[in-house]
């Protein structure tokens, strides 16, 4: 970690707010654990009456746009400071990206207007990719840039998921929904071929596989094809399912090479390697299986195990890392992973399996997400809300 901030100035400011993987990691951590239960509670006892929005929305939202956009707020804001050896955000700037991410998840239960609430939503978003965008063009480190198209697709997808409320714009929230999950799994994607396999080789000591172009535009650019054609249900119906096995089959090679067979005697390295499996595991099940009620229940394999699963072991790995500890002799979390991906598991292939016993194996797949995220959060909270282990800023 680069010494970029006069530590005098840095111990005037709360520790929470000193970067932003601690607002955020605490926040979404804290919001996994309490939007899962309150969405169980109303897929089996109807709509709340004091939810301005339909609860469906509300669940695939807010662990879209809540949930998993705070662990990304809270990732490039803390990334970035190193790509650009510039300061990232802190103080009040980050403590006003806080609060608009976290007023939309209060106004939800208000009857503060749709139009207002997205504004803030949108607005958070904007602010984000203007705090990442400004220091990658002051670094002139472009290969970075990619974040920022990325944040203006999130910000257009918001606003037609608001839109879909009202039955404005000719397609469904589905629709956004299943966009906004092929932008989750480009990111992913992306990030994870960048990381993954360095933070291994680096950690167990062997080579590290050097990226192929050709092996990542195969693995990438269906993706891309994938969020385009959710808003063309026609042309998505024909292409759809080649382009997830097409998609699949090169993720597939890219989990191989990886060489995740060495990686079992470290939780912070299979973790990542396991959940990551999740995603050409999904993609191929989703692109091959006739059966269509149980292709569509793999969408959980990759938003619990995928998504869910390499969130849980990076923030683990990041706050160790940016808290001025020893990333790898931290507080156990083997469980933890092992639970969120028995979580994936059971609410994707056991309720595709045996859908009568949707509502226990909903239960218990959401009691194993909550247990995952209280441990994090009983282990690594802590550590979010006091200052660096070594003294060091951030």
């Amino acid at each position: 970690m680069l010494n970029i901030t006069d530590k005098k100035l840095e111990e005037k400011i709360p520790p929470l707010l000193r970067l932003g993987f601690r607002p955020f990691f605490l926040l979404g951590a804290l919001y996994a654990v309490v939007a899962i239960p309150l969405w169980v509670w109303m897929f089996q006892s109807g709509q709340p009456s004091n939810l301005a929005v339909p609860a469906l929305w509300w669940h695939v939202h807010e662990m879209i746009f809540g949930f998993s956009m705070a662990i990304v707020a809270g990732f490039v804001l803390t990334a970035v400071q190193t790509w650009a050896n510039v300061p990232g955000t802190k103080h009040y700037r980050l403590g006003l990206l806080v609060a608009l991410w976290l007023l939309p998840r209060i106004l939800f239960w208000t009857p503060v207007p749709l139009w207002l609430t997205s504004s803030i939503e949108a607005l958070f978003l904007a602010l984000l990719a203007y705090e990442v965008g400004f220091r990658v063009y002051r670094s002139k480190g472009w290969r970075n840039l990619f974040f920022i198209p990325l944040f203006v697709l999130a910000i257009v997808a918001n606003y037609a998921a608001y839109a879909t409320i009202k039955g404005m714009p000719p397609f469904t929230s589905s629709a956004v929904w299943q966009a906004m999950l092929w932008w989750f799994t480009l990111l992913l994607s992306i990030m994870g071929g960048r990381v993954i396999p360095f933070f291994s080789a680096r950690k167990l000591g062997f080579d590290k596989p050097q990226p192929l172009a050709w092996l990542e535009w195969c693995a990438n650019l269906p993706l891309v094809a994938l969020f385009v054609l959710s808003f063309f249900p026609i042309t998505q119906s024909e292409l759809g399912l080649p382009l997830m096995v097409f998609a699949g089959v090169a993720q597939l090679i890219k989990v191989v090479r990886w060489k995740s067979w060495l990686t079992l005697k470290e939780p912070l390295v299979w973790s990542l390697h396991l959940t990551y499996l999740c995603i050409p595991v999904s993609l191929l099940l989703r692109g091959l299986l006739a059966e269509q009620f149980v292709a569509h229940n793999m969408i959980h394999l990759f938003a619990i195990g995928a998504l869910g699963g390499v969130i849980l072991s990076m923030i683990t790995r990041v706050t160790m890392g940016h808290t001025g500890r020893a990333i790898y002799e931290g507080p156990s979390m083997w469980w933890a992973f092992v639970a969120i991906l028995v979580s994936a598991l059971v609410r994707s292939l056991g309720v595709g399996v045996a859908p009568a016993q949707l509502f226990t194996f909903v239960n218990i797949s959401a009691a194993l997400w909550v247990i995952a995220f209280v441990m994090y959060l009983v282990k690594f909270g802590p550590m979010l809300c006091k200052p660096r282990a070594d003294g060091h800023p951030g």
